[in-house]
């Protein structure tokens, strides 16, 4: 077998090891989804990361089979002139779950923390109230019975580069080019700045950070799933097939930053 087809035999032998892996980790979501709506839990998996980092293909899996009903995907766009006068929580608060609720943000309060201050939207005083506000507020949330995961998908600077120059010329991701992907690379220190500003502030015991390596979008997609099941109790878990395991998913540690695990 020549060099090529070696490849192209290894690179389908991995599509279908994902592919069969992917429908295992679905079943398990349905059983998931059908203890929480049984209990009447309150789930709530906050997603982050920089542009391009893969959370639009990562929520989409884990909701493909789930029922539309109790799972809602929120993805809040820029806060009209009245929102921008509110608490800054108040427009997230109507999306959080209610019972037998399974709510998935793509992005989230952590604007504030991340993309606002990087892009100027916010003031020095707005972004330090907001960070001395969010461990207090996602206290409150837990303490009023929702669950909360917090996952940061993170990615190289090359493997963004290459994402983002993939959405200018597929025609079928056309609809994810906005003005912040195109300086996204310009700000890439600032916004590692910031993000190791948020995880130091707001990873704390109740409300813990997850860390993704995203690179492999397969890899990632697969171990997020696991990662959640593991972190939830549902009936009929199959404890190994969730399992995390921690060359994808850890939580953060402030090592992690120095010995290059998180990218810098």
């Amino acid at each position: 077998m020549s060099g090529e087809s070696s490849h192209k035999g290894k690179c389908v032998e991995q599509s279908e090891d994902y592919k069969k892996t992917l429908y295992a980790l679905h079943v398990e979501l349905v059983k998931l989804q059908k203890h929480l709506i049984a209990h009447k839990d309150k789930i709530l998996v906050i997603f982050e990361g920089r542009d391009g980092a893969g959370k639009d293909g990562t929520i989409k899996r884990i909701v493909e089979y789930l029922s539309p009903r109790e799972t809602r995907v929120v993805a809040l766009g820029k806060p009209s002139d009245r929102e921008a006068t509110e608490w800054y929580f108040q427009r997230y608060c109507e999306h959080l779950p209610a019972a037998a609720e399974f709510v998935l943000f793509n992005r989230s309060w952590y604007n504030r923390a991340g993309v606002e201050p990087v892009m100027g939207f916010c003031t020095d005083a707005e972004y330090q109230a907001f960070m001395e506000a969010v461990p207090s507020f996602e206290a409150m949330l837990l303490r009023s019975g929702i669950r909360l995961l917090k996952y940061y998908l993170d990615i190289t600077r090359d493997e963004q580069a290459a994402r983002l120059k993939s959405r200018r010329s597929d025609p079928l991701k056309q609809w994810k080019i906005s003005p912040i992907d195109e300086v996204a690379l310009k700000h890439w220190k600032g916004y590692t700045e910031a993000r190791n500003e948020m995880f130091a502030r707001t990873h704390t015991p109740l409300a813990p950070w997850y860390v993704v390596r995203a690179d492999d979008k397969h890899q990632a997609r697969l171990h997020v799933i696991k990662h959640l099941l593991s972190r939830l109790d549902y009936g009929d878990k199959d404890a190994a097939l969730a399992a995390p395991d921690p060359e994808w998913v850890v939580t953060y540690d402030e090592a992690d930053l120095r010995n290059g695990w998180i990218a810098s």
